[in-house]
């Protein structure tokens, strides 16, 4: 007859108080690390400068810009067949409504900001929800939060929020909720996966036999432990937000008049232009492009530092 298998645990609060310490400091490590990795990243770097740049131009809008949001100084210099191109009094030219396209792009830049800012965090709370609920409780709550997960992926991401802009009404703050909404099931996943895999860790096992509840364990370690992955996600996240916006502008449900400053609705205004004045798709299409890459630089480096499959020396 074998002898039965003799598992380690904690012997007593000394014990387990000490786990519970080197985890924090293994935490702690893992973030100056990372934060080490970033500085040396070019393409962090790159990333970082663009992603300032885009929000000191969206925070100092009042004062960059040099005309309103929905000024219009040089209406009377349009013409049917003509549109003033550069001048000194307006850099990169007049738009079809008289309104100078560098204000315009400023003024974008606030409203692209501010739609990817708030859009995030509604995805992000929505998910931190869902995921929380299904990772800590498991069981059938599990089982019917991932359904409703997989029903919501089930449907391409632009569909929905398409479906889900027009039933809201065309709005920015249905614009937002849009884009919120999609994101949603991402996080949800990202952060039950998360909590799964930090349920098997040894501190979580120190902290029980402390006699903690499963509610202290779960709020107060395994979901500080887990939320890494997603913060990540975020800044990913932001790229598609400004790219989405600037998409459901383009197809009319973000409401506003036409000449609204914002990148998405300058691209609708240009495409009737192309033939005399290219240049006004292709300085918001510029704006879309950069910012989202400044984003998506930033994401993924920050993902690869921390890693710990992706790391380089």
């Amino acid at each position: 007859m074998s002898a039965p298998e003799v598992y380690e645990v904690p012997q007593g609060p000394v014990d387990a108080g000490l786990a519970l310490a080197e985890d924090r400091r293994a935490g702690e490590a893992l973030w100056r690390v990372a934060g080490r990795r970033l500085v040396r990243n070019p393409a962090a770097i790159l990333g970082v400068v663009i992603v300032l740049a885009f929000v000191v131009v969206a925070l100092l809008a009042p004062v960059i810009a040099s005309y309103g949001p929905g000024a219009l100084p040089g209406r009377a210099q349009i013409r049917p067949t003509f549109i003033p191109g550069p001048s000194p009094e307006h850099p990169l030219g007049l738009d079809r409504y008289g309104a100078d396209v560098l204000s315009q792009l400023v003024w974008g830049a606030r409203a692209s900001l501010r739609i990817g800012v708030l859009s995030t965090l509604l995805g992000l709370a929505g998910g931190l929800l869902v995921g929380l609920l299904a990772g800590a409780f498991g069981g059938w709550v599990d089982s019917a939060a991932m359904r409703f997960v997989d029903l919501m992926l089930a449907v391409p991401s632009l569909l929905l929020a398409v479906s889900v802009a027009a039933v809201a009404g065309q709005s920015p703050s249905a614009v937002i909720v849009a884009i919120g909404v999609v994101q949603v099931p991402v996080f949800a996943r990202l952060l039950r996966g998360s909590m799964l895999a930090q349920k098997g860790q040894d501190y979580v096992l120190a902290a029980r036999s402390l006699g903690l509840s499963r509610r202290t364990v779960t709020m107060s370690h395994v979901l500080p432990n887990s939320v890494s992955p997603v913060i990540v996600q975020a800044t990913l996240l932001l790229a598609t937000a400004v790219i989405e916006a600037a998409a459901l502008s383009f197809l009319g449900l973000g409401g506003g008049s036409p000449t609204t400053a914002e990148w998405g609705r300058m691209l609708v205004a240009a495409q009737n232009e192309l033939e005399i004045a290219p240049r006004l798709a292709l300085w918001p299409g510029i704006c879309i492009s950069v910012t989202a890459l400044g984003f998506t630089l930033f994401g993924e480096a920050l993902r690869e530092a921390l890693d710990p499959r992706s790391r380089r020396r």
